[in-house]
């Protein structure tokens, strides 16, 4: 299972989440606004729950990154940003699958 996952609106806007899950809405415009650039992703990682991660690779739809021995998994639908957060015994592949 995901340690943390959320589900937020292209908008910023956070439909549902962990309990435990302090995902902001500006996290989430500032992942989304990461989309169209990823160099950003490169220099600052990604901030989620105010936890920093290490940007590792992305696309169009999907964004990951890494910290420690977990990491997070990020999909970006037509209409939401799904995000999954991971640790072990996990793996990157399975937190995918679960996301996607």
């Amino acid at each position: 299972n995901l340690k943390k996952a959320a589900i937020a609106g292209l908008d910023g806007n956070i439909w549902a989440k962990s309990a435990d899950f302090n995902l902001t809405s500006e996290e989430v415009k500032t992942l989304l606004a990461s989309y169209e650039d990823t160099s950003k992703l490169h220099s600052n990682g990604l901030v989620l729950d105010g936890q920093k991660y290490f940007y590792l690779s992305g696309d169009d739809r999907v964004v990951r990154g890494k910290q420690g021995k977990g990491g997070v998994h990020l999909m970006k639908t037509k209409q939401t940003l799904l995000v999954g957060v991971y640790d072990e015994p996990l793996t990157a592949p399975e937190a995918a699958n679960i996301t996607e």
